[in-house]
């Protein structure tokens, strides 16, 4: 897929969770909308957009794309 096209609906997850006053449980659950509903290779893409520097991800979807590295490394 399009890494302009994931990136612009990682950043509208992290829109939806933006409202979440708790900013790790909204990292949180932005993460684990991706882990659930994404295709593993939208994830792999996405992660490796991030390890080339991840433009145009805000912030916190760069966070949450991150905690999804962190969470398929540490399933691996």
């Amino acid at each position: 897929m399009n890494i302009d096209t994931l990136t612009r609906m990682v950043n509208d997850i992290a829109n939806y969770f933006a409202a979440e006053p708790d900013h790790a449980a909204g990292v949180a659950g932005i993460a684990d909308h991706l882990k659930k509903f994404w295709d593993p290779v939208m994830r792999k893409q996405i992660i490796a957009h991030l390890e080339a520097g991840g433009e145009g991800l805000e912030p916190m979807a760069k966070e949450a794309v991150q905690k999804l590295a962190s969470l398929q490394t540490a399933a691996a």
